[in-house]
């Protein structure tokens, strides 16, 4: 059996609408996002590890960023459909880039939502998507099945 247009487009309409009223439950609306991005981002850029790494992979294209960020992150809260990038392939190759740092950023994205979360239930589920998502950019980035190898393991 298919799905025909209508009901893929109602199916993916009852995901947004579910969403949007997830995200209101929390106190979060579209407003947020804009606030959330540009209040971390400008943190990131002042931040003595992580702002040149930022800086030397986005020099002059810091706006377009931005609004990519402001896509993926709205996708992420409201499943709008609107970020349509590959996270892993953006973030490999870049200089200077290691696993340490993925801390570093979720101790600017905590801070960040300490500030600006419009409540508590809106920080906890910001914090614990962005953790998911480093987890996922670490392991896709950095791990190396043969170090779980039993046999290369010390005695």
């Amino acid at each position: 059996m298919t799905e025909t247009t209508p009901d893929r487009q109602t199916h993916f309409a009852a995901i947004r609408a579910k969403a949007a009223a997830d995200m209101a439950a929390i106190g979060v609306g579209a407003g947020f996002i804009p606030l959330l991005v540009d209040t971390f981002y400008g943190r990131v850029r002042q931040h003595a590890e992580l702002g040149p790494i930022f800086d030397a992979r986005l020099d002059g294209r810091w706006p377009e960023h931005l609004e990519k960020m402001q896509r993926f992150w709205s996708a992420v809260a409201f499943k709008d459909g609107g970020y349509g990038g590959k996270p892993v392939m953006a973030h490999q190759g870049v200089a200077g880039l290691n696993p340490p740092l993925f801390e570093a950023w979720l101790g600017l994205f905590a801070a960040t939502l300490d500030d600006i979360a419009p409540t508590p239930e809106a920080k906890e589920w910001f914090m614990a998507t962005a953790e998911r998502i480093a987890k996922s950019l670490v392991l896709s980035l950095f791990y190396n099945p043969a170090d779980d190898d039993p046999a290369r393991r010390p005695a």
